[in-house]
């Protein structure tokens, strides 16, 4: 849907998903509380998995992602850090420093997946609030 104004609009984001999405959140406050900045992205990636799950929810780790070229399904060696109950992508950094080609990539796979929200998570910052950045498609 486009705008007069030529900015696109979306569709809201079903309750349920938000419900996910402030799980992850609360899921990756409690490990950074816990552990702090510093550590392997495996580490985190590991821990926010256990804590989501924790919850209850259903959380898939390393998910290949393909894409559609051409007309055909090809295995294209994309994988996602986190699916959590197949609608909201997780993509874990620990570095110093953000680039926009992390944004880039989780918008690609947000947009492949059909998923519309997706979080950002560099766990490698003093304050965690300071890491986190949101998309939604």
């Amino acid at each position: 849907m486009v705008t007069s104004s030529d900015k696109k609009v979306f569709a809201p984001i079903l309750p349920e998903v938000e419900q996910v999405g402030k799980a992850v959140l609360d899921a990756a406050f409690k490990v950074h509380t816990a552990l702090g900045p510093g550590l392997l992205e495996s580490v985190y990636q590991t821990t926010h998995a256990y804590e989501i799950r924790k919850s209850g929810l259903t959380v898939t780790t390393e998910v290949a992602l393909p894409i559609v070229y051409d007309g055909q399904q090809l295995e294209s060696g994309l994988r996602l850090d986190m699916l959590v109950e197949k609608c909201v992508i997780v993509e874990i950094k620990s570095v110093e420093t953000m680039h926009p080609v992390y944004e880039a990539q989780i918008m690609t796979y947000l947009r492949l997946s059909k998923v519309r929200l997706g979080f950002l998570i560099n766990f490698n910052v003093k304050h965690l609030k300071d890491g986190i950045k949101r998309f939604v498609v």
